[in-house]
This record gives C-alpha cells, structure tokens and sequence, in this order.
C-alpha cells in the first residue's frame, strides 16, 4: 500500500477514486486502497478537498504542497503565445557566467514536470568548470564522423588549435551546459523544454546541440565513463549551452508551415 489516508478528514466524496487510472482507490465509510498498483501519480493527493490523502513517498515534504485555484490561470493564451514568439535559439553571449541559485530556479520548472510512468529519473548536469574537459570526450568519440559531418571536423581543428579560430564550433560562445539524462527520452526533453522557457523569462538564452548527443548515439558506454555517479540505463538525451544573450531580436520571422491532420 502506497498512502497514507487520514480517516479524521476523509469525507468519502469519492474525488479521489475519480481520478485513479489503477482502481487503486474504492470508498466505504472512508476512502481505502485496493492495491490495484498504484504508480504513485499523485492525482488523489491532489484532489482531495480535505488533504486527507499522502502518498508515503512524500512523507516528510508537506512544505512542497501548494493549493492553488485551478479556475484561474496565472497567464492568458495571448500572453504565452506573445512568450514563445520571443523566443530564439542563442549563440552569442557575455561572458557572465549563471550561478548556482539561477540554475537552481531553473530547476524548479523541471520539478513539475510529466515524466513517464511517473518515474521522475530525469537527471542533469551542469557543466562549467569541466566543459573543456568534457568537450575532449565527445570529439574522442564522435571523431569517427569527421569525414561525413564538416561540422565535427571543424570541432577537431578547434581541439587542436583553438587559437585560430573565432569561436567554439558547437559550443559558439557558450561557456555553460545543461544535459539531460533519462531512460525516456520524452521525459527528458519535457523537463529541459520547460527548464529553457523558465531560462528566457529570467534573461537567459540557448540553444540545443545536435553533436554532442551524437556522443550518445556513437558510443553510450564511453560517454558515461564521463558520468560515472549517473545510472548507465540513462542515455543523455538532450545538451542545451545556456548563459546571458549578448544579442537581443527585435521580431518574428516566418516558419515553414506545419501539416496537421485531422482523422
């Protein structure tokens, strides 16, 4: 059994039953669990008008249990959408570095977010003072696409000499990396998706790096002797260079058309 249900406050409503997608929850004189296999979803914790329920898990976390007035959303459709029009992908930046109490609010918008089979193995890394260090590792292992991919041939010249050249090939200006490691790939680009948008309504700015998951693709196993605290079923399934933008964009411009099918 996998809640705690408090019998003082329990009012058998039968709201918690309603939302349990495992029949996990019947109501007698109270609401009990059938231990129909429960995944811990946490929608009976979140219903519940009386507080009567806590998954066990949480037991202990009470401080991060927030009501809120699900009639009233804290922004309207105009306003996101005018949001996401803003947004740009990022390659040049100051050389201010973000500290740890930013990257820690960032965060928090990966903290609320979906996982699959709410699993909540999502894992990031911030790289800053072992970039460098790092960057070797991937181009040890993504070298073998020098001759298909121009771009990781550049990459090599730049490991061997960056004097010659203006800017980093993939990480441009970028002196911070946020990466992303599950054993979903969706979980994973959800929380970074929502980890990014938190970052440009601070002031932030990046973009995602194609290359250095190829590090993933090409070999998983070499690239997480780099990681060795992280789960070796977790593949990095997302590299986002992050800091302040030194260029600011004055609109939009147009998108390819997206199809859309109705069936």
């Amino acid at each position: 059994m996998k809640l705690l249900i408090d019998e003082n406050e329990c009012i058998a409503c039968g709201q918690c039953k309603s939302v349990c997608i495992r029949d996990n929850i019947e109501i007698g004189e109270v609401a009990y669990e059938t231990g129909s296999n429960c995944f811990e979803c946490g929608h009976c914790m979140a219903i519940c008008p009386t507080c009567a329920i806590t998954l066990k898990i949480f037991k202990g976390r009470e401080g991060r249990i927030e009501d809120y007035n699900s009639k009233e959303i804290p922004l309207n459709y105009d306003e996101l959408l005018a949001f996401l029009k803003q947004r740009r992908s990022i390659r040049w930046f100051k050389k201010k570095k973000i500290d740890k109490d930013t990257f820690n609010k960032l965060i928090e918008g990966a903290y609320y977010s979906p996982s699959a089979q709410n699993e909540q193995d999502v894992e990031f890394v911030v790289l800053d003072k072992k970039l460098n260090d790092f960057m070797k590792h991937v181009y040890d292992i993504i070298k073998v696409q020098e001759d298909e991919f121009f771009r990781v041939k550049e990459f090599g010249d730049y490991i061997r000499d960056n004097s010659t050249k203006e800017y980093h090939p993939l990480l441009w200006q970028g002196h911070q990396l946020i990466l992303t490691f599950s054993t979903d790939k969706t979980s994973a680009v959800i929380a970074n998706t929502r980890l990014e948008l938190l970052a440009y309504s601070l002031g932030l700015g990046g973009f995602y790096s194609l290359f250095i998951l190829k590090a993933d693709e090409i070999d998983h196993g070499r690239l997480m002797e780099f990681f060795p605290s992280i789960d070796k079923n977790k593949h990095m399934y997302s590299a986002f260079i992050i800091g302040y933008p030194k260029k600011r964009f004055k609109r939009t411009i147009p998108h390819k058309d997206i199809n859309i099918k109705y069936m």
